[in-house]
């Protein structure tokens, strides 16, 4: 009943209905983002070599760039 009424609707109400879900859902991917971000952070201070750390995150983002550029598939199951 509610799936059809939002399959009926025109575009600007199906956004004024699904508003709050939007907002609640970006709030808690933005909260879990925050808690993760502070808590790599809090890592980062005590671990005793942060720029070998830093440096290591930067050489895996950059391989896992390579690869992809370069087109390499994981072998599938």
């Amino acid at each position: 009943m509610v799936v059809d009424r939002l399959l009926a609707t025109s575009h600007l109400e199906r956004i004024v209905v699904l508003a709050p879900a939007i907002v609640i859902g970006g709030g808690l991917v933005l909260g879990a983002l925050i808690l993760m971000g502070r808590a790599f952070a809090d890592s980062i201070r005590e671990f005793g070599h942060p720029r070998l750390l830093i440096a290591g995150a930067v050489g895996l983002v950059a391989v896992v760039v390579l690869l992809t550029y370069l087109g390499v598939e994981l072998p599938k199951e």
